[in-house]
């Protein structure tokens, strides 16, 4: 034996992997993870510290004792006291054991990603079909799946990622519900783009990834060459030294699948998932659809907390009632704890993938949440109005004097064009900037594109390709810029702009307008609505406010609300009467109003 593996180790010397990665730490030796390997030095001196642990604990028992045979009666009647003492050293070591307030472990949640025809849903089905009591429906689904296997390390959770172009939404939120992300590549095939975008979804989400490379059976599979591949991704297996664990399955033989589900247990139980089942209930939409007979039907991942038949649940702004649960093997439960999919009837609208899940004690309270998001929503809308000047590549840098990352995603019409863009990014980092390339591509972007954009915060850059109708409306929606270039010179200008430290736009207060206050309308939702007459000026919705009394100033604020008679208006211009609804309830006849607005100044 001239290596060995840590995790294995640990099982034929019977520890647990912490126990070793602590004995390891101790005796300085370098390792990326439990599947690590060792010299069979120090597997010779990890056995001598277990030993020598083991002898220190047995010695304060067994000492006395033997002595006591040697030595005269008198000694050899007191001796018997000592081993008494065992027991009382027993309770130091269970506090460790059975901590009374500790937070239980929960099953890992595992989503499989990859290209569509790489065999993730025949992997998927050899694990149902080995490790699911109950036979389910084979086949590649049109909706994302859930289901529990059971191994003898304990249960695991798999979500079904379809990996298909259309279904990229469900891809992302995956990831992001996920605590660990297998990524499957096909042996004779090796990366695709969209192997590439799964990798790039796991990577914003932070979650653990394990490469799984499948149809290892084949006579053509190369699977040298993938591992290769992804190092040029700067994802290096453990064998190369990296700390990328990469498993050689066949969905097909089940080679290598015990493996997987061996590595899934090491590394969910390094991440150290709990959650509390008799916490406060969370939980994430997986799928929602509308069932003939049935009506609408949810998948929800419960997260922590547990959920009962009955329990009143808030999705985004609606609600329902739990009139029927179902476990992933179909069966009629009753609760759910934390890390169980479960399909819900109960809502009368048909939430969305990815929404987060909340539960309330009654229909009263479920009704106020929903009142308070919405009122949320309607200040989110105001203040994006505020935010007139869209979101650029100087907002994501970031203060000054800081090393800061910028998330792009590229986009352009030709493998050239990409790798001469990234080719000049590269060379513009510098030690205060540091510029994120997650994802590249040819072509316009895409639904994912955005997705990723969004969960990692970054910028899509175009160049000679613009984005469809409707991707560029899911970005607004999102938030997320688009900036496209016909010329690479207005590119490298960009860039330019962002590392000469040119990064902060400057603002100055600006005068808008000025309004005397002639009466003092009570509203009982809005407070009070100062009736005024602008004199000067204009005055626009979302404006700060200053207020006058006298020569003295009596608040400053912001104009919430605009209305001309019973409409809500942007803007008044000078001589048209309006209402103007200040967050400030304490305004009197006679005050003056006088607005003003941040505007960019132009810097040379």
């Amino acid at each position: 034996m001239s290596k060995v593996r840590i995790y294995t180790l640990a099982k034929e010397l019977g520890v647990d992997n912490h126990k070793m990665l602590e004995l390891l730490d101790g005796l300085g030796v370098a390792y990326k993870s439990v599947s690590s390997t060792i010299e069979e030095e120090t597997v010779e001196l990890i056995k001598q510290l277990l030993a020598e642990e083991a002898g220190a604990d047995t010695t304060g028992a067994t000492a006395e004792p033997a002595v006591a045979d040697t030595t005269p009666a008198t000694e050899t009647a007191a001796a018997p006291a000592e081993p008494a003492a065992t027991p009382a050293r027993q309770p130091e070591t269970e506090p460790a054991a059975e901590p009374v307030n500790e937070v239980p472990h929960r099953a890992p949640v595992v989503t499989i990603m990859g290209h569509v025809d790489h065999g993730k849903t025949s992997l998927l089905d050899y694990i149902r079909k080995t490790k699911v009591a109950a036979k389910e429906a084979g086949g590649i689904t049109q909706h994302v799946g859930a289901f529990e296997a059971k191994t003898s390390k304990g249960k695991i959770v798999f979500i079904d990622t379809p990996g298909h172009e259309a279904f990229t939404t469900i891809r992302a939120r995956g990831a992001n519900v996920a605590d660990i992300a297998i990524i499957v590549i096909a042996a004779d095939d090796s990366l695709m783009p969209q192997t590439r975008e799964a990798i790039a979804h796991a990577q914003a989400a932070k979650v653990p990834m394990i490469v799984a490379i499948n149809k290892v059976d084949l006579p053509q599979a190369d699977p040298e060459k993938v591992k290769t591949d992804l190092t040029q991704l700067n994802l290096v297996p453990e064998e190369y030294g990296g700390d990328v664990v990469v498993v050689p399955v066949s969905a097909k033989t089940g080679e290598g699948v015990e493996d997987l589900l061996e590595y899934i247990s090491l590394t969910a139980e390094l991440e150290d998932l709990r959650a509390d089942p008799k916490g406060q209930f969370s939980g994430v939409i997986i799928e929602g659809r509308v069932d003939k007979q049935a009506g609408v039907l949810a998948t929800v991942m419960v997260q922590e907390g547990t959920l009962h038949v009955g329990d009143f649940l808030v999705v985004g702004e609606s609600y329902g009632k739990i009139k029927a649960m179902t476990d992933s093997n179909g069966g009629r439960i009753k609760e759910a704890g934390p890390s169980t999919p479960v399909q819900i009837l109960g809502f009368s609208e048909v939430p969305s993938s990815g929404e987060k899940v909340q539960s309330a004690k009654n229909e009263h309270a479920a009704r106020e949440v929903i009142a308070q998001r919405a009122d949320q929503r309607r200040d989110e809308e105001d203040a994006r109005d505020r935010r007139r000047a869209q979101r650029s590549l100087e907002d994501l840098l970031g203060p000054l004097g800081e090393v800061r990352t910028v998330n792009l995603i590229l986009r352009a019409d030709t493998q050239g064009s990409v790798e001469a863009i990234q080719g000049i990014l590269a060379r513009k980092e510098s030690d205060d900037v540091k510029i994120n390339v997650m994802l590249s591509g040819i072509g316009a972007p895409t639904e994912g594109d955005v997705l990723l954009a969004s969960t990692a915060e970054a910028t899509i850059l175009c160049f000679s390709v613009t984005p469809a109708g409707g991707v560029k409306k899911i970005a607004d929606t999102k938030g997320i810029e688009i900036k496209s270039f016909r010329i690479i010179y207005e590119l490298i200008d960009e860039v330019d702009r962002l590392i000469k430290g040119n990064l902060e736009p400057v603002f100055e207060e600006r005068y808008l307008g000025r309004a005397e206050v002639r009466m003092v309308i009570r509203h009982p939702k809005s407070g009070n609505i100062a009736g005024s007459y602008v004199t000067d000026g204009m005055f626009r919705r979302n404006a700060k406010a200053k207020v006058t009394r006298g020569k003295q100033v009596v608040y400053e604020g912001t104009v919430v609300g605009l209305k001309r008679f019973k409409d809500d208006v942007r803007e008044v211009q000078t001589g048209y009467e309006c209402g103007i609804n200040l967050d400030w309830n304490d305004v009197m006849e006679g005050d003056i109003i006088e607005a003003t607005e941040m505007v960019e100044v132009e810097q040379a």
